[in-house]
């Protein structure tokens, strides 16, 4: 079965909260560029320490490429898993 993107993004995407959230992690990108810890094209992501998308707070911040950020092990509800 493919995957239905306009249902994704209508049902998901679109809601008010993931706007919000969205808008919060451009923010972030943002600031991080304002700061000179990364640029267009860089490889670069934006990681919320704490897995909050609103908390934009200089400790909270961090830069990691790209294949880190995303390689996290992910537990059946999405979250990441703890490391210990």
């Amino acid at each position: 079965m493919a995957r239905d993107y306009r249902s994704e993004y209508d049902n998901y995407h679109s809601s008010p909260k993931q706007k919000k959230n969205r808008a919060a992690r451009n923010a972030a990108r943002a600031a991080m560029v304002k700061r000179k810890r990364v640029k267009k094209g860089d490889g670069k992501d934006v990681t919320h320490k704490d897995g909050n998308p609103r908390n934009n707070g200089e400790g909270n911040l961090g830069v990691l490429s790209r294949s880190k950020n995303r390689s996290f092990k992910r537990t059946k509800r999405a979250k990441k898993a703890q490391i210990h």
